[in-house]
Protein backbone atom coordinates (compact mmCIF):
# COMPACT_ATOMS: atom_id res chain seq x y z
CA UNK A 1 0.00 0.00 0.00
CA UNK A 2 0.81 3.20 -0.64
CA UNK A 3 0.53 6.74 1.49
CA UNK A 4 -0.84 9.76 -0.38
CA UNK A 5 -2.14 12.87 0.02
CA UNK A 6 -5.62 12.27 0.86
CA UNK A 7 -7.01 14.35 -2.17
CA UNK A 8 -4.81 12.76 -4.40
CA UNK A 9 -5.81 9.87 -6.69
CA UNK A 10 -3.66 7.31 -6.83
CA UNK A 11 -4.43 4.49 -9.78
CA UNK A 12 -2.75 1.88 -9.81
CA UNK A 13 -3.86 -0.24 -13.48
CA UNK A 14 -3.00 -3.71 -14.02
CA UNK A 15 -3.54 -3.68 -17.54
CA UNK A 16 -2.95 -6.98 -19.46
CA UNK A 17 -4.33 -8.43 -23.01
CA UNK A 18 -4.73 -12.11 -23.37
CA UNK A 19 -2.62 -14.27 -25.86
CA UNK A 20 -5.77 -15.58 -27.35
CA UNK A 21 -6.83 -11.98 -28.97
CA UNK A 22 -6.23 -12.39 -32.88
CA UNK A 23 -3.67 -9.85 -34.06
CA UNK A 24 -5.48 -8.34 -36.00
CA UNK A 25 -7.65 -6.53 -33.29
CA UNK A 26 -4.54 -5.42 -31.52
CA UNK A 27 -4.28 -2.26 -33.45
CA UNK A 28 -7.74 -1.37 -32.17
CA UNK A 29 -7.10 -1.84 -28.62
CA UNK A 30 -6.00 1.05 -26.55
CA UNK A 31 -2.42 1.21 -24.73
CA UNK A 32 -2.32 1.48 -20.64
CA UNK A 33 -1.51 5.18 -20.15
CA UNK A 34 -5.12 6.07 -22.44
CA UNK A 35 -6.78 3.63 -20.55
CA UNK A 36 -5.48 4.77 -16.78
CA UNK A 37 -6.27 8.29 -18.48
CA UNK A 38 -10.04 7.11 -18.59
CA UNK A 39 -10.26 5.76 -15.46
CA UNK A 40 -8.65 8.42 -13.32
CA UNK A 41 -11.27 11.42 -15.19
CA UNK A 42 -14.06 8.87 -14.13
CA UNK A 43 -12.13 9.12 -10.39
CA UNK A 44 -12.27 12.30 -10.71
CA UNK A 45 -15.79 13.32 -11.44
CA UNK A 46 -16.87 10.96 -9.19
CA UNK A 47 -14.96 12.76 -6.45
CA UNK A 48 -12.63 9.57 -5.72
CA UNK A 49 -10.18 10.31 -3.39
CA UNK A 50 -7.06 8.02 -2.45
CA UNK A 51 -5.36 4.93 -3.83
CA UNK A 52 -7.32 2.32 -6.04
CA UNK A 53 -6.02 -0.53 -7.75
CA UNK A 54 -7.91 -2.26 -10.59
CA UNK A 55 -7.10 -5.14 -13.12
CA UNK A 56 -8.21 -4.98 -16.66
CA UNK A 57 -7.74 -8.02 -18.93
CA UNK A 58 -8.62 -7.57 -22.61
CA UNK A 59 -10.09 -11.24 -23.89
CA UNK A 60 -11.28 -12.63 -26.65
CA UNK A 61 -14.66 -14.09 -27.13
CA UNK A 62 -13.84 -17.66 -26.07
CA UNK A 63 -13.17 -16.56 -22.81
CA UNK A 64 -16.13 -13.82 -22.32
CA UNK A 65 -18.49 -16.72 -23.37
CA UNK A 66 -16.76 -18.97 -21.01
CA UNK A 67 -16.53 -16.15 -17.97
CA UNK A 68 -20.41 -14.79 -18.92
CA UNK A 69 -21.66 -18.16 -18.56
CA UNK A 70 -19.67 -19.27 -15.66
CA UNK A 71 -20.78 -16.18 -13.28
CA UNK A 72 -23.93 -14.92 -15.28
CA UNK A 73 -25.42 -17.86 -16.34
CA UNK A 74 -25.69 -16.27 -19.88
CA UNK A 75 -24.40 -18.57 -23.06
CA UNK A 76 -22.98 -15.51 -24.74
CA UNK A 77 -19.54 -13.51 -25.16
CA UNK A 78 -20.17 -9.85 -23.72
CA UNK A 79 -18.73 -6.53 -24.22
CA UNK A 80 -17.72 -5.76 -20.77
CA UNK A 81 -17.62 -8.00 -17.03
CA UNK A 82 -16.87 -6.60 -13.58
CA UNK A 83 -15.39 -8.72 -11.05
CA UNK A 84 -15.62 -6.89 -7.55
CA UNK A 85 -13.09 -7.74 -5.16
CA UNK A 86 -13.55 -10.22 -2.70
CA UNK A 87 -10.94 -10.11 -0.70
CA UNK A 88 -11.96 -10.03 3.23
CA UNK A 89 -12.36 -6.31 4.90
CA UNK A 90 -9.83 -7.38 7.47
CA UNK A 91 -7.09 -7.50 4.85
CA UNK A 92 -5.77 -4.35 4.05
CA UNK A 93 -5.59 -3.49 -0.21
CA UNK A 94 -6.89 -0.69 -2.14
CA UNK A 95 -7.69 -3.68 -4.80
CA UNK A 96 -11.62 -2.97 -6.06
CA UNK A 97 -11.20 -5.41 -8.66
CA UNK A 98 -11.07 -6.78 -12.62
CA UNK A 99 -12.74 -5.90 -15.39
CA UNK A 100 -12.34 -8.28 -18.43
CA UNK A 101 -13.42 -6.40 -21.85
CA UNK A 102 -14.08 -8.67 -25.15
CA UNK A 103 -12.26 -6.90 -27.77
CA UNK A 104 -13.94 -8.53 -30.48
CA UNK A 105 -17.40 -7.62 -29.02
CA UNK A 106 -16.05 -3.82 -28.65
CA UNK A 107 -14.59 -3.41 -32.12
CA UNK A 108 -17.77 -5.44 -33.65
CA UNK A 109 -20.42 -3.27 -31.29
CA UNK A 110 -18.57 -0.23 -32.04
CA UNK A 111 -18.71 -0.73 -36.20
CA UNK A 112 -22.73 -1.85 -35.80
CA UNK A 113 -23.55 0.79 -33.97
CA UNK A 114 -21.25 3.42 -36.07
CA UNK A 115 -19.24 4.47 -33.25
CA UNK A 116 -15.40 4.96 -32.93
CA UNK A 117 -13.67 2.17 -31.37
CA UNK A 118 -11.63 4.81 -29.05
CA UNK A 119 -14.46 5.92 -27.82
CA UNK A 120 -16.57 2.51 -27.52
CA UNK A 121 -13.67 1.16 -24.97
CA UNK A 122 -13.33 4.35 -23.37
CA UNK A 123 -16.94 3.92 -22.90
CA UNK A 124 -16.69 0.50 -21.46
CA UNK A 125 -13.91 1.28 -19.55
CA UNK A 126 -15.76 3.93 -17.35
CA UNK A 127 -19.25 1.66 -17.58
CA UNK A 128 -17.12 -1.38 -15.88
CA UNK A 129 -15.26 0.85 -13.29
CA UNK A 130 -18.40 2.93 -12.42
CA UNK A 131 -19.69 -1.47 -11.09
CA UNK A 132 -16.95 -1.56 -9.50
CA UNK A 133 -17.33 1.73 -7.42
CA UNK A 134 -20.59 0.58 -6.75
CA UNK A 135 -22.68 1.75 -9.74
CA UNK A 136 -25.45 -0.40 -11.31
CA UNK A 137 -28.35 -0.11 -13.88
CA UNK A 138 -30.80 -2.92 -12.62
CA UNK A 139 -33.86 -0.75 -11.18
CA UNK A 140 -34.45 2.65 -13.86
CA UNK A 141 -33.29 5.50 -11.35
CA UNK A 142 -29.94 3.25 -10.34
CA UNK A 143 -29.56 3.06 -14.75
CA UNK A 144 -30.03 6.34 -15.28
CA UNK A 145 -27.69 7.34 -12.22
CA UNK A 146 -25.11 5.58 -14.23
CA UNK A 147 -25.37 6.46 -17.41
CA UNK A 148 -25.87 10.36 -16.67
CA UNK A 149 -22.13 9.76 -14.77
CA UNK A 150 -20.84 8.24 -18.13
CA UNK A 151 -22.21 10.83 -20.39
CA UNK A 152 -21.00 13.52 -18.06
CA UNK A 153 -17.40 11.56 -17.75
CA UNK A 154 -17.03 11.09 -21.58
CA UNK A 155 -18.42 14.55 -22.44
CA UNK A 156 -15.19 15.96 -20.30
CA UNK A 157 -12.81 13.23 -22.55
CA UNK A 158 -14.83 15.08 -25.39
CA UNK A 159 -16.54 12.25 -26.30
CA UNK A 160 -20.64 12.14 -27.42
CA UNK A 161 -23.75 10.50 -25.75
CA UNK A 162 -23.40 6.78 -26.02
CA UNK A 163 -26.88 6.81 -25.43
CA UNK A 164 -28.08 8.88 -28.16
CA UNK A 165 -29.61 6.91 -31.05
CA UNK A 166 -27.34 7.10 -34.38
Amino acid sequence: MTNCDPTEIVLDLDWHIAEDVEEKLLKHIPNAKLVSNWLKTTLEQVQYEGILEVGIRVIGSEESYSLNQQYRNQAKATNVLSFESELPEYIPSNFIGDLAICAPIVIEEAETQNKLAHDHWAHLCIHGLLHLLGYDHITESDAEKMESAEIKILAQLGIDDPYQIR
